[in-house]
């Protein structure tokens, strides 16, 4: 099959591409490579899918309207996995509008694209971010989700909208991701494995935010691009019988369902930082901090859905996702 791909010089979408390009499938992968991290780790990463056939990379921003309505007439895309957007839950404080074009006016244009050229399916990322001041744990696909503290989250919780609307008005089957703290290998330079690890590798401390008394369920970038990959193939329906009132949040009478992907394993931050020290063979010199705005206090992911859709579910331990990453760190940055 034909797939686009977004943000395939990211962090999540090179490992789906990987696991799209590994099975056979054909993959035009679009990013406009901005400079929000570095450029060269993007490339990097680049340099991986274009070494695979069957790929083909566009240069493009999403916002990009005429763009992108042509390169969806172009390809006539079989299936479509939307993972390019502004990440960040800190940097939507500073910098607002970035998340306007690339979080809301760029996902209308992926949904036009797909809507004017009867893609099969439309997969996008979501994030857990959107249960906002939700407290009862785990948090589950049937739990209300209107109460976003970031506009990053208040984004995703939009795309949600956005896409039942689609789905409801042209019959697009959408499935939404609802993704728990993505870590690993060739990972994002501003999530607090990777800064945290640059920083104590060059002797710095690193600041630990509400004194480390937070959890988050880490999940592995392998166990993220396997349910990715997997749930591609199960293509939402819609059900007549389905209500507002008795049916499930995470579904519609449309062909709209969303999904958590987590690891279901919550741990502290100082846990995860003493499996970095263990990895790194270094104890870190930590600043301890109060909470930063828009931080959600404890985060973790109810994946039976998941499981029942795709018999799977992520587990991989963070003790050994985190020796992977830094196995990488040290190979990727040698000095």
């Amino acid at each position: 099959m034909k797939f686009l791909v977004t943000g395939a010089a990211g962090f999540i979408g090179c490992f789906v591409a990987l696991r799209l390009l590994d099975a056979g499938h054909q993959v035009i992968g679009l990013d406009n490579l901005n400079d929000y991290y570095d450029v060269n780790l993007k490339l990097a990463r680049l340099k991986l899918l274009e070494d695979k056939p069957g790929f083909e990379f566009i240069k493009l921003d999403l916002a990009d309207r005429s763009g992108m309505a042509e390169l969806f007439a172009a390809y006539k895309f079989d299936r479509v996995i939307h993972l390019a957007a502004q990440a960040g839950v800190r940097y939507s404080l500073e910098n607002p509008l970035a998340y306007a074009d690339s979080n809301l006016i760029g996902f209308v244009n992926i949904l036009e694209g797909c809507r004017h050229n009867k893609v099969g399916h439309l997969l996008y990322a979501s994030s857990s971010s959107v249960y906002g001041l939700n407290k009862k744990q785990p948090f589950s696909t049937e739990d209300s989700v209107d109460h976003p503290i970031s506009l990053y989250a208040a984004t995703k919780k939009a795309n949600e909208l956005m896409a039942h609307s689609y789905s409801h008005l042209y019959g697009l089957p959408t499935t939404g991701l609802r993704f728990f703290t993505v870590y690993g290998p060739w990972g994002r330079p501003d999530m607090a494995l990777f800064k945290f690890t640059k920083a104590i590798l060059a002797g710095n401390s690193i600041d630990v935010y509400n004194h480390g008394q937070m959890r988050r369920d880490f999940t592995y970038i392998d166990d993220i691009a396997e349910a990715v990959v997997r749930l591609q193939d199960v293509i939402p329906v819609a059900d007549n019988t389905w209500t507002v009132e008795q049916g499930s949040l995470a579904a519609s009478s449309a062909p709209y369902r969303i999904y958590n992907i987590g690891n279901s394993d919550p741990i502290s931050l100082m846990t995860y930082i003493h499996a970095l020290e263990s990895a790194l063979g270094i104890e870190a010199r930590k600043v301890m901090l109060p909470i930063q705005a828009g931080d959600v206090l404890d985060t973790s992911a109810d994946t039976q859905p998941l499981y029942d859709a795709i018999n799977f579910r992520p587990e991989t331990p963070v003790e050994q996702g985190v020796k992977n990453f830094v196995n990488w760190y040290r190979e990727f940055y040698p000095d």
